[in-house]
């Protein structure tokens, strides 16, 4: 989970909108995975899916 995360912060701080996207799509499942697993509680994996998609939206849109 923590690998998927990071190759989104990756791809955005290297600024590539197509990669961060893709990335983001890989890690959303693989959060939802740990969320039912229990290794995080629902409002973490939640919190890490809003920040996420709110850097990939800001390197879209600006």
């Amino acid at each position: 989970m923590r690998t998927t995360i990071k190759n989104v912060v990756k791809a955005v701080a290297a600024g590539d909108a197509e990669a961060a996207s893709k990335s983001y799509a890989e890690a959303v499942p693989e959060i939802d995975k740990a969320t039912n697993k229990g290794l995080i509680r629902k409002n973490k994996a939640a919190r890490h899916k809003s920040r996420l998609h709110k850097a990939i939206h800001a390197l879209t849109a600006g």
